[in-house]
């Protein structure tokens, strides 16, 4: 017996909830009621977050959770939140199950990730369609299975937005909860299978959002060639701030257009 592959019960609900949680850290931070922006990013690198916060911006009063902050964006008209720094698979569905609770619709998450098969020079997007599950979150959200995939009408109305002014490609990544265990067997394995880069959120998020019915999508900002080349893990202008804001708004467009 395997422990994070048995007694897990899909079909039956958790007993410790989100809401329950966002309700005493309401309580004891005298966090008002109030919802958050309909559009939540995660930001795992914490860039955009950091940069938010040292422009100025809001710091949302009704995000109660008690490991993060979210930061208002203006993104061409559209408010959306950031949360910065919610690193690995567990931490992001952590945080994204909590998101959803306050009054978030979609969510995106946009991570940097390591290049396994060349699809472009970094630094560049995936839209990942898949995600190999390397990871211990999905298992408690889904049955075994290689792969969580995005929600395919969704991936439909996300690509259809994407402008051609953002380097993207669609394809499939692995994720790993143990970035410095990415030995040559297993990135043979993952060219194998034609997976573009290595992260550590989507197949958790993807997981979490078929077994909860909520729409995500993951995006890896494949930056580095995982150190083995100098001058490595460069995200372009401005910290790849810009065209991350550019994504997040053509996101947002795409995602307001069908609702």
């Amino acid at each position: 017996m395997i422990p994070i592959l048995s007694n897990k019960h899909y079909d039956q609900p958790s007993v410790f909830v989100p809401a329950n949680l966002l309700r005493e850290a309401r309580r004891q931070k005298a966090v008002p009621l109030g919802s958050v922006p309909e559009i939540c990013v995660l930001d795992p690198d914490g860039d955009l977050s950091r940069y938010l916060r040292d422009s100025g911006a809001l710091r949302n009063p009704h995000w109660a959770c008690y490991h993060t902050e979210l930061y208002d964006l203006d993104a061409e008209g559209a408010t959306v939140g950031v949360v910065g720094c919610a690193v690995g698979a567990s931490f992001a569905v952590l945080v994204a199950e909590q998101l959803f609770a306050s009054g978030c619709r979609l969510l995106v998450s946009v991570t940097s990730a390591g290049q396994i098969v060349a699809a472009g020079q970094p630094p560049y997007f995936v839209l990942i369609e898949r995600a190999l599950r390397d990871e211990g979150t999905s298992y408690h959200y889904l049955p075994p299975a290689p792969y969580a995939r995005i929600q395919a009408d969704l991936l439909s109305i996300i690509k259809g937005g994407l402008p051609d002014s953002i380097p993207m490609v669609q394809g499939g990544v692995w994720t790993t909860d143990a970035p410095f265990r990415e030995t040559g067997e297993s990135i043979a394995f993952s060219r194998s299978e034609n997976l573009i880069a290595v992260e550590m959120e989507a197949a958790a998020l993807y997981a979490f959002a078929q077994a909860q019915g909520k729409p995500v999508v993951c995006f890896a900002h494949v930056t580095n060639e995982m150190g083995l080349i100098e001058n490595d893990f460069e995200k372009g202008d401005s910290g790849g701030n810009k065209v991350f804001v550019e994504l997040i708004a053509a996101v947002a467009r795409a995602w307001m257009a069908t609702t």
